[in-house]
């Protein structure tokens, strides 16, 4: 595990620096984007790198790696977006919004340590197809909830489901280095 937590954490470094790379470049302008629009982001990087495997190959140079650094940052918005809720668009100040990014990181390890242990790792056995495709139905699952107006009868929320894209993503960058 402990050798997780170094991949993990050196995953999350190379997704945070382009975080707050683009945070410093743009701003806050994320604040603008409703919890369908995050979906939709999200939906187009998996969809992409879905495509690239299916097709075996790609036309666009950007790397596939940064599909999923992407979806981790985009994930962490959304989890962000929840916390603040998303009818304010402002300006935040880049050492706050770092704060937020690790709180909201702090929280996906701690449930990524927790499954760890109880599946022994599984995900190590899984292929890069498999992690596009359950990152694929968790973006039905959610844009399911939103269209129920975020209400469950037994299912996860949204923060969950982002939760488990951090971690997919994660792994799949562990995994291709």
């Amino acid at each position: 595990m402990s050798n997780t937590n170094v991949q993990y954490d050196s995953a999350v470094r190379s997704c945070k620096e382009i975080f707050i790379k683009k945070t410093k470049d743009y701003g806050t302008s994320w604040r603008v984007l409703r919890p369908i629009s995050i979906l939709d982001q999200l939906f187009i990087k998996a969809q992409r790198i879905r495509t690239i495997q299916e097709k075996g190959k790609q036309l666009v140079a950007d790397d596939i790696r940064d599909e999923f650094r992407g979806m981790v940052n985009y994930s962490v918005i959304g989890l962000i977006q929840l916390f603040l809720g998303h009818d304010a668009v402002e300006d935040v100040p880049v050492e706050q919004v770092e704060k937020w990014y690790d709180d909201k990181i702090a929280e996906t390890k701690a449930l990524m340590v927790k499954k760890n242990h109880d599946y022994g790792e599984a995900w190590r056995s899984m292929s890069q197809q498999s992690f596009v495709d359950l990152i694929l139905m968790k973006l039905m699952r959610m844009r399911q909830i939103i269209a129920n107006e975020g209400k469950t009868l037994i299912s996860e929320g949204l923060d969950a489901n982002y939760h488990d894209i951090i971690n997919y993503s994660l792994f799949a960058l562990i995994m291709s280095e």
